[in-house]
């Protein structure tokens, strides 16, 4: 009789925790601690992946889920926009000499291949892109065309299927075309002319799956050896207007349109002679792009009701993979917002300091001096400020918490009357009580900070100020100016190595940021939105921004030291709440304005997260 161990090669382990890497997997292990028998197994799933910063269809992709291009498409009207995916998010990148969509696709993120689509008319443009600029090649396809697929490299690409002429489907090709780096050249022809199709592989190896006919919706997939093409094995069920990715032997279709279903979430994976079912999409669209690998793709664009920013990642591995993503927190006891400025504590520790609020609740707002504590779930009431104020800048910990600056107007309710409209005035927080800080050099308002209750400093101010200061606890000094004067700022970070980005007023301000370290501030690439009044948490190097005005947004990017890219969505546009958190994965983000209804509102932000897919063996 055939043990474990003779058919897999593995001793049946004896474990008191489950293994934490996937060297596992294959592997039987009894836990004596949970007393079950454990495996490691491979699993599929899509996860939500950080959106296009233009939401289109009809689109084209290239390289890697970590690594991904998207380029051209309609929003809906003809784009040359091109985006670059870091596997979390996606940043602009050079635009396309030639606005077009119905285009294909190949190559890397570093050495992009673009050809065919729509301007219209219908175009044989062709452009090569090598990480920041696309170059246009006088050398465009042979045969015009738009909705085909393409495969390959930069320097061996392979254009195939589409439509030369409207109306369609009464004009389709089943011409293939291969690039060798300076022109085309005539390839096989497909066995069954189609457009609306999608591809994978290589110039040599090349897959081509799906599509429309001249008379119906096809399931049909043929191989491409580098000459001709030959008959696969068909998908699950016809349809067009997918994506696909992979190679010929481990392809991957997804999305589409089937005969009853207008936005498919399907997905099937190609092993070279069969397709069999993969896990579906959360969000069915048509009209999308994807690039990758069969393990390990990215999927983005398309059409819902419109055109769509949505980006999810697929894999394929002994890993779970949950994307990153806002959820619900506890209301706030007082709604508020004018809290701009205020970077302290964390999704389970937060802190909200004064800010506009209203007494009672249907009454216009005012300045006050309410302070809550958050615990992870709830908001509680603690001491009051010794005075109102809004617009101010907070540093620190729940427990080792620094406000400074900000302004008043008067009160309301139990508020007291502020002793100046604008302050110089600083506190310290313990936990449990406020005592008055060394004043600043000026007073000020509309500021942020970054850094700790004994290492800040203060950033900008009104009247869109350069000016910056650093604390140590119990002295003031001046240090190194911005570079461009703003107020209602956002800031992350810590006293030597803090960012400050966005503010007022208008653009370009809006879109810049810049780097301290300490003594001095260098201008940084431009953001990818121009907010002012937005959420911050993080670190120079890992940094996230959320919300903010002057059109009001829910939207978010991150910062990774180099550029900004995108980031999940809050579920309610605002501006001017508190917020905080040294680490990006930790953000909170409670009230802020945008209508009465956000001013209590508290989401938590985690990020990306990885673990292995461990389940009990049952007899069942």
């Amino acid at each position: 009789m055939s043990t474990y161990k003779n058919l897999i090669g593995k001793d049946v382990n004896f474990l008191t925790t489950d293994p934490d890497n996937d060297a596992a997997e294959g592997q039987i292990w009894y836990n004596s601690t949970d007393g079950v028998f454990k495996d490691l197994i491979i699993s599929e799933a899509w996860s939500a992946g950080g959106p296009l910063t233009t939401a289109r269809l009809d689109l084209a992709g290239a390289g890697t889920q970590t690594a991904g291009l998207a380029f051209g498409g309609s929003t809906p009207s003809l784009t040359a926009n091109t985006e670059e995916y870091n596997g979390s998010g996606w940043a602009n990148g050079g635009a396309l000499n030639t606005a077009r969509n119905r285009l294909a696709g190949a190559g890397t993120q570093t050495a992009g291949l673009a050809f065919g689509g729509q301007t219209p008319p219908i175009t044989g443009a062709t452009e090569e892109y090598d990480g920041s600029t696309w170059t246009a090649n006088p050398s465009g396809l042979n045969t015009a065309r738009s909705y085909l697929a393409g495969c390959g490299t930069q320097t061996a690409g392979l254009a195939f299927g589409g439509a030369t002429a409207s109306p369609f489907p009464s004009n389709l090709s089943n011409s293939t075309e291969e690039y060798g780096g300076s022109a085309w050249t005539a390839g096989g022809n497909l066995g069954t002319a189609r457009y609306v199709l999608a591809g994978g592989g290589t110039q040599t190896a090349g897959l081509a799956f799906a599509g429309q006919t001249s008379t119906a919706r096809t399931a049909g997939t043929e191989e491409y050896d580098g000459s001709a093409w030959t008959a696969g094995g068909n998908l699950s069920s016809a349809k067009r207007q997918l994506a696909g990715s992979g190679t010929q032997n481990a392809g991957l279709a997804f999305g589409g349109e089937t005969s009853t279903i207008a936005n498919s979430v399907t997905t099937e994976e190609y092993d070279g002679t069969v397709w069999s079912s993969g896990a579906d999409m959360a969000t069915g669209r048509r009209v999308l792009a994807g690039a990758g690998t069969q393990p390990a793709s990215i999927a983005f664009g398309g059409l819902i009701t419109a055109a769509s920013s949505l980006t999810e990642e697929y894999n394929r591995s002994v890993n779970v993979i949950t994307g990153a993503a806002w959820s619900s927190g506890g209301s706030l006891g007082t709604g508020r917002y004018q809290a701009n400025g205020q970077n302290v504590g964390t999704k389970s520790a937060g802190l909200m300091i004064g800010g506009q609020g209203s007494y009672p609740p249907a009454n216009p707002a005012v300045t006050i001096s309410n302070v809550e504590e958050y615990n992870g779930s709830s908001w509680s009431e603690v001491t009051n400020l010794p005075t109102t104020r809004a617009m101010l800048g907070s540093v620190g910990t729940q427990t080792a918490a620094f406000a400074f600056g900000g302004y008043g107007k008067p009160g309301g309710g139990p508020n007291p009357a502020p002793s100046s409209p604008v302050f110089d005035t600083t506190f310290n927080y313990d936990g449990s009580s406020w005592t008055s800080e060394t004043a600043m050099p000026a007073a000020v308002a509309y500021l942020t900070g970054a850094g700790t209750q004994t290492a800040v400093v203060s950033i900008g101010g009104n009247p869109a100020l350069t000016t910056c200061n650093e604390y140590d606890g119990s002295s003031w000094t001046s240090t190194g100016a911005l570079n461009t004067g703003r107020h209602n700022a956002s800031a992350f970070g810590i006293q030597t190595a803090a960012i400050a980005a966005g503010g007022a007023p208008g653009i370009p301000v809006e879109t810049s940021s810049e780097t301290y370290n300490g003594s001095s501030w260098t201008a940084n690439p431009t953001n990818i939105v121009g907010i002012n009044q937005a959420g911050a948490a993080g670190t120079s190097t890992d940094g996230l921004l959320f919300g903010g005005a002057p059109s009001t947004t829910s939207g978010a990017v991150g910062y990774n030291g180099t550029i900004f890219f995108t980031q999940p969505n809050i579920s309610s546009s605002r501006y001017g709440g508190s917020n905080g958190s040294t680490t990006a994965a930790s953000a909170y983000y409670a009230g802020g304005g945008g209508g009465p209804p956000t001013r209590q509102l508290t989401e938590e932000f985690t990020g990306e997260t990885s673990a292995l897919n461990i389940k009990t063996i049952t007899t069942s």
